[in-house]
């Protein structure tokens, strides 16, 4: 068994699709139509094959909830690995990226997190 597939649940897949791609970094993987929405996903161009985002509307009931209590209380939605976290946090807020935390160590681990502008918080992390 192994991880296939994850989804962070954004306010407007065109807006999600350039910022995960154009800012972040990743590539977009699969797009199709379902409905009035799309099947969108992007990969890391270091794993082309591996997990894969869904950049899956955030219309049902409970999600705008959910996610508004989440960023309310400054919790990431999910992380991403990068390699350097300051060298990361650097490159975005050139890119005009916001965090609401900056780079900060706890031992081994180094996290900061940015406000992805479709309604989460992400966490970027390094070990």
């Amino acid at each position: 068994m192994r991880i296939n597939l994850t989804s962070v649940f954004v306010d407007d897949q065109d807006k999600a699709l350039r910022f995960y791609t154009e800012i972040l970094g990743f590539v977009k993987k699969t797009e199709f139509p379902v409905g009035e929405h799309r099947w969108l996903t992007v990969v890391s161009p270091e794993e082309p094959d591996g997990v894969e985002l869904v950049l899956e509307p955030d219309e049902h009931p409970a999600t705008r909830p959910f996610k508004e209590a989440l960023v309310a209380d400054g919790m990431p939605f999910t992380s991403f690995a990068v390699a350097d976290v300051h060298a990361e946090f650097d490159r975005l807020k050139g890119l005009g990226v916001t965090f609401t935390q900056e780079p900060l160590s706890m031992g081994p681990m180094t996290t900061a997190v940015l406000d992805d502008t479709c309604g989460n918080l992400i966490q970027i992390a390094s070990m």
